[in-house]
């Protein structure tokens, strides 16, 4: 098992906290952790791995902080 830093944005965030460390098994992916917390697929438009663009199946490690912002509109 391993741990990853959770952090939620915007809309993702009702519902759910907003930053909160998670066991998860060794081996996972990002999309396993958006899977967990029941975020659809669609609802995620960036996503990022210690501050660095990501895809949902880059493999996570250990102390990892993964952070999930979904579409921002605005004029």
């Amino acid at each position: 098992m391993m741990h990853v830093r959770v952090k939620l944005f915007a809309t993702l965030r009702i519902g759910r906290e907003k930053d909160k460390v998670y066991e998860i098994k060794d081996g996972a992916k990002a999309i396993d952790v958006i899977d967990m917390l029941n975020i659809n697929k669609d609802d995620v438009k960036i996503l990022l791995i210690n501050g660095q663009d990501a895809d949902f199946y880059e493999e996570l490690k250990d102390g990892d902080v993964v952070s999930i912002f979904p579409p921002v509109g605005g004029g």
